[in-house]
């Protein structure tokens, strides 16, 4: 039986040591009315929008600055030069977003918040049409 205990603490430290690269290496998923919350009580984040340009111009969230989900890959952006600044990240439905969401992470973002779609925003939007 001693002859195991070094071997569990060992196997109990390494899943220790996975779970919490696991955390780091994330993003929150929150709707949008917790959005429309946090962003009345948080300054000077980014709202992004992972639509395609087209999507974007016909109705996009006042002030968000829009990085198609396609052009998100393994090079810096240029538009989001702070790895740490607070990003709310949205596309349509939530599944461009979830997965831009990912690519930041692996990109070194920290502090990433996906919110789904657009569909979901009650609030003020813009139409550049």
């Amino acid at each position: 039986m001693r002859k195991w205990i070094p071997f569990l603490l060992l196997l109990f430290l390494l899943a220790g040591c996975t779970a919490s690269n696991k955390q780091k290496n994330s993003y929150r998923q929150i709707s949008m009315d917790e959005a429309v919350t946090m962003m009345e009580e948080e300054s000077g984040y980014i709202i992004l929008d992972v639509r395609t340009p087209e999507e974007f111009s016909e109705r996009h969230i006042t002030d968000a600055i829009n990085i198609p989900n396609e052009m998100i890959g393994t090079e810096e952006i240029q538009e989001l030069p702070d790895k740490e600044q607070l990003i709310f990240v949205y596309c349509r439905s939530g599944n461009r977003s979830r997965q831009a969401s990912g690519k930041l992470v692996e990109l070194g973002y920290t502090n990433i918040v996906e919110i789904g779609g657009i569909n979901d925003w009650a609030g003020d939007t813009v139409s550049e049409q």
